[in-house]
């Protein structure tokens, strides 16, 4: 890597830096993300169909609705199969438990959707705090490579071990950067995707009415 392209490099810490990016409005140091960090979602967010009852939160202690939250919120499953089987679980219900168990399912889609979310948040804040530190430790290793390369009697061999060794450590810093701008879109593609699984779920109720 050359000169200049540690100095593209280091221009990322000034992105990662505390105060300098928009989720800085969170007053959370280590949340680097433009979109704004909300830890956790409220039910009202997603869900706009009628109360759910005390009874849906027992939803872990019904077999079929807890391996259908499994199914419906792992993102690997297309969004379209996830809405299927949803249909399918409703269309395999007896009239009478409908309502119950499809708030049930709608309890366990949020609980488990909104705790994974949470953990992908606390993630990325951990992340940044890494990238923070590696950054002031590049900082540091690039003031020490230009002190040692402005000396007159400077090996120039330790002159090329020693920036060497901060082009490498700042490819790895971009390339964790760049990586963290993809995992910032995680949280909102996990609440988009409550969302949908929670509009198809109220439609399939206000289907059977």
């Amino acid at each position: 890597m050359t000169r200049m392209g540690l100095a593209r490099g280091l221009l990322v810490v000034a992105i990662l830096a505390p105060g300098t990016n928009a989720g800085a409005a969170t007053a959370d140091p280590d949340w680097p993300c433009v979109q704004r960090k909300v830890p956790q979602l409220s039910l009202g967010q997603v869900w706009n169909g009628p109360d759910l009852p005390p009874s849906a939160k027992d939803w872990s202690d019904d077999a079929s609705v807890s391996a259908l939250v499994e199914d419906v919120a792992a993102r690997r499953l297309p969004l379209g199969d996830a809405q299927k089987k949803i249909r399918d679980f409703a269309a395999s219900l007896p009239a009478e438990q409908l309502a119950t168990k499809m708030a049930m399912l709608m309890q366990g889609m949020f609980d488990h959707m909104d705790a994974e979310r949470s953990h992908v948040i606390a993630g990325i804040s951990r992340y940044a705090h890494r990238q923070l530190e590696m950054a002031a430790d590049l900082r540091k290793q690039a003031s020490d490579v230009d002190t040692l390369r402005a000396k007159p009697d400077a090996d120039p061999d330790e002159v090329e071990r020693r920036t060497d060794q901060l082009n490498f450590a700042t490819r790895i810093f971009t390339e964790r950067a760049q990586s963290l701008t993809y995992v910032c879109d995680v949280p909102t593609i996990i609440e988009q995707r409550l969302y949908q699984l929670a509009k198809t779920v109220s439609e399939t109720l206000a289907a059977k009415k």
